[in-house]
């Protein structure tokens, strides 16, 4: 049997397996930034609606996007050794079902968003959705080493569709917090693909440090890292946060910096993962920070 071709398929599928097409850990730091723009929109507590039924067509789309992106990366994901046990490639789920599992949190989540949310945030979810699943996944992936940077465009809305499901109008705060994610991607993707470019290499996917290298990659990196820095300083120069966000800010952006420099210089594939899982904990106090910025501001 071939490496690509699956398994005979178990008798019943395990729930874990249509849990793990979710990406559940990408989806809860989507949804993280997804729920902080929804609170950041008011300067009181949003609607339900806006709350719980937008946040949660939210996540629903960013789940039917992670279930198409297993199906059409299933041939690539049974060639490397980081992605071959996911439900596809190991056998337990076949192309059928991960299809229809994807399409029905993809309905559900657009009657969410349509019959108690806002048609905008509709539009823009699905939009986001079609970015990511279809447009990065198929084309930009296999396409240019700037994929990341191109595709970046989908992970960074999550916060603008928050803040949109409260508003129902696109913000320019709301486009910092696009921005800050847009940014944070390439350092985020590159120190990944450096420690795992063998892979890539394999299966031919056109990463930076297969198309360009390492050396440029970690580059690439550093610089991008501190265009990140510069950027995360905007909320408190435009006024949208205070200086509860400004030290948090500052803090984190020391220890990213410090991390890219030192991969820049001691070229460690080990130093690009701690940096990699670091940039994940980086996004998630970030954006907590942004939020208890926010609140302890309208109580004082």
């Amino acid at each position: 049997m071939s490496s690509t071709e699956q398994p005979a398929l178990p008798v019943q599928a395990s729930w874990r397996d249509y849990f793990a097409l979710t990406k559940p850990r990408v989806v809860a730091l989507i949804m993280l930034t997804a729920v902080v723009g929804t609170l950041l929109a008011t300067p009181g507590v949003p609607s339900l609606d806006a709350l719980l039924l937008g946040n949660l067509g939210i996540a629903l789309a960013a789940a039917s996007a992670a279930a198409v992106n297993h199906v059409l990366d299933a041939h690539i994901d049974a060639r490397m050794a980081r992605t071959r046990r996911r439900p596809l490639p190991s056998g337990h789920l076949s192309h059928t079902q991960a299809l229809g599992f994807a399409l029905l949190l993809g309905v559900l989540s657009m009657t969410l968003l349509i019959a108690f949310v806002n048609l905008l945030t509709a539009v823009l979810t699905f939009c986001s959705l079609i970015v990511y699943a279809v447009v990065y996944t198929v084309w930009l992936k296999r396409a240019t080493p700037q994929n990341i940077v191109i595709g970046g465009a989908a992970g960074a809305a999550p916060p603008v569709l928050g803040w949109v499901a409260v508003t129902n109008h696109v913000d320019a705060h709301a486009l910092l917090l696009f921005t800050i994610i847009f940014a944070w991607t390439p350092p985020h993707f590159w120190a990944l693909a450096i420690a795992r470019r063998n892979d890539y290499a394999r299966v031919q996917i056109p990463m930076l440090p297969v198309t360009h290298g390492v050396e440029l990659t970690r580059l690439h990196v550093l610089l991008y890292s501190v265009i990140l820095c510069l950027v995360t300083l905007l909320p408190f120069m435009t006024g949208m946060s205070g200086l509860i966000y400004l030290a948090a800010a500052i803090a984190l952006n020391a220890r990213f910096l410090w991390m890219a420099v030192a991969l820049k210089i001691r070229r460690s594939d080990e130093l690009s993962m701690r940096l990699f899982r670091f940039s994940i904990t980086y996004l998630m106090w970030l954006f907590v920070a942004l939020l208890v910025d926010h609140y302890l501001r309208v109580v004082l």
